[in-house]
């Protein structure tokens, strides 16, 4: 079982940037990780991930928001920037076991098997 752990939530101001981590307790090199975000009345959606170096990204997030691994593949980042209010909302990093639905089923919350207890990004000013 993997393990994961967010970190790096905070208050940011409209325009700013802020790095959210996640620590696995493996490496993820067989797992496509995955960004959600939950939103204050929303349902959870998928913002960004990655698998064997492909980058996917919601509309909302294109231009903005880079996920990035560490050479080991056990702490995995979601860099944001230019940052809205809606972007407001709990940060959870998820991981899937590899394959196919990596690309074409990426926001697909049943692929996933490990999340994250989450960390909250406020947005404000």
């Amino acid at each position: 079982e993997v393990q994961l752990v967010e970190s790096g939530g905070g208050l940011v101001q409209p325009g700013g940037s802020l790095t959210l981590s996640c620590v696995a307790s493996e490496s993820t090199s067989q797992y496509c990780i995955t960004w959600f975000r939950q939103a204050p009345g929303k349902e959870r959606e998928g913002v960004a991930g990655d698998y064997y170096l492909t980058n996917y990204t919601s509309d909302s997030a294109k231009g903005r928001f880079s996920v990035s691994r560490d050479n080991a593949e056990t702490t995995m980042y979601l860099l944001m920037n230019n940052l809205k209010p809606e972007d407001t909302g709990m940060y959870y990093c998820a991981a899937a076991p590899g394959g196919s639905h990596c690309y074409t089923d990426w926001r697909l919350e049943g692929n996933y098997y490990y999340w994250g207890q989450g960390t909250r990004v406020t947005v404000s000013s």
